[in-house]
């Protein structure tokens, strides 16, 4: 059973208690007059007067009594836009008031109560099942995966073309040169070059094989193989030893490189254009848009875990600490709660005129009808009890009337 429900349940038992007492009043008048039981006869007549009088008072606020448009019945409903108005003016003129505003809102310390209930771990699951099942999927929905798609080419190929790629790589280079790892990184180099000229000593074999002329029937291709392998490994293994000739031409080389690349800004231009080019190429292009379905396919396949989701569990944490960690910022907390009383309190007072118009153009707008259901629903409960008092008072006044008759 919902709330209206029960506010009708407990507003129809009410009429009916009034109603009871309204009939036993009405039960001992007929007593009373058959036995003749003067004093009886006096409470009930005057119970039952009561009683009437108090169920038309009642009645006549919502609606006409036996739907008898009485004059001055039905007085909520015929006045509801001049209460309206009137509500609205107290409202603006009574609450809205800056001092009694400021008190309002120093009591209330919302920032405190807020972080209270963020870094309750309960509160701040609520909090993100509401960001994992309604806000993300629902954004996902929305979003084109095209549009997504280009946009962020769009974007890269802007950012790409905002960097300095050479000055970028010239000063990761200078670095390099500076330190030990520039000799070690060449060195590498060279050892990983006189591997693979070991590993494909056939094939340059058979290159030379295949470059000699035919009128030496092969005699010399081994010879000339054997020396052009035996040149290259000699001349790799050289350039690994750190005095060597070779080996200074090397450092001196990638210094120039390094000097040119820093202060030529056509190599920069070239060494920038090189990359934006290789990513200009479709198969790039397609991978950079593939980043946006993949990110969104783990987003939804790890949704679908349920409580297990880490994007929820993370999310959980998160505003659980993040009201700690405010709650515990006293610096933060005061920033908070001026921010509320400042703003909100400005707001208030700007529109404080506009608050008051709201109020009094809702109620107008509702129905006659409607606006007097909703306030018995709200109240006719305890207006019953006047139609009891009534019924209860009248008796008693009407007892009293017939002591003071018989006693004169």
């Amino acid at each position: 059973m919902d709330n209206n429900e029960t506010k009708k349940a407990s507003l129809k038992k009410m009429k009916n208690v009034a109603l009871s007492v309204l009939g036993i009043a009405v039960i001992c008048f007929f007593v009373a007059h058959h036995y003749k039981i003067g004093w009886l006869k006096a409470i009930s007549e005057a119970a039952m007067v009561g009683g009437i009088a108090d169920w038309f008072a009642v009645v006549a606020l919502f609606k006409h009594p036996l739907g008898i448009p009485i004059p001055h019945t039905a007085l909520i409903p015929n006045n509801k836009d001049a209460i309206g108005q009137n509500l609205g003016s107290f409202v603006s003129d009574e609450f809205l008031i800056k001092e009694k505003l400021e008190l309002k809102l120093d009591e209330f310390d919302f920032a405190t109560k807020a972080t209270n209930w963020l870094k309750e771990k309960k509160n701040a699951a609520v909090i993100a099942s509401l960001v994992v099942e309604n806000v993300i999927p629902g954004v996902l929905k929305t979003i084109d995966d095209a549009h997504v798609k280009k946009f962020i080419q769009q974007q890269v190929e802007i950012k790409m073309r905002q960097l300095n790629f050479g000055e970028w790589i010239a000063t990761g280079l200078e670095s390099l040169s500076k330190s030990d790892k520039q000799a070690q990184l060449i060195t590498n180099v060279l050892t990983v070059l006189a591997a693979e000229l070991e590993a494909n000593k056939m094939e340059i074999n058979e290159k030379v094989k295949k470059s000699t002329p035919w009128y030496t029937l092969g005699v010399a291709d081994k010879k000339i193989a054997e020396g052009v392998f035996n040149g290259l490994y000699e001349f790799l293994n050289m350039a690994k030893e750190p005095d060597s000739s070779i080996r200074q031409k090397i450092n001196r080389y990638v210094l120039d490189f390094i000097e040119e690349l820093k202060n030529s800004p056509e190599m920069q231009q070239k060494i920038s254009s090189l990359i934006i080019e290789f990513t200009q190429k479709e198969e790039v292009r397609d991978y950079i848009g593939s980043i946006w379905l993949e990110l969104k396919n783990a987003v939804i396949a790890d949704l679908e875990k349920g409580e297990e989701s880490k994007i929820k569990l993370n999310l959980t944490r998160m505003i659980g600490d993040f009201g700690a960690t405010i709650q515990n910022d006293l610096v933060m907390t005061a920033k908070i709660n001026d921010f509320i009383k400042i703003d909100l309190l400005g707001v208030l007072l700007r529109n404080k005129k506009a608050i008051g118009d709201l109020i009094a153009s809702s109620v107008q707008s509702w129905d006659k009808k409607e606006i007097a259901d909703k306030l018995e629903l709200e109240v006719g409960k305890d207006l019953q009890f006047i139609r009891i008092n009534g019924t209860v008072v009248g008796g008693f006044v009407g007892l009293v009337i017939y002591f003071v008759e018989q006693f004169l």
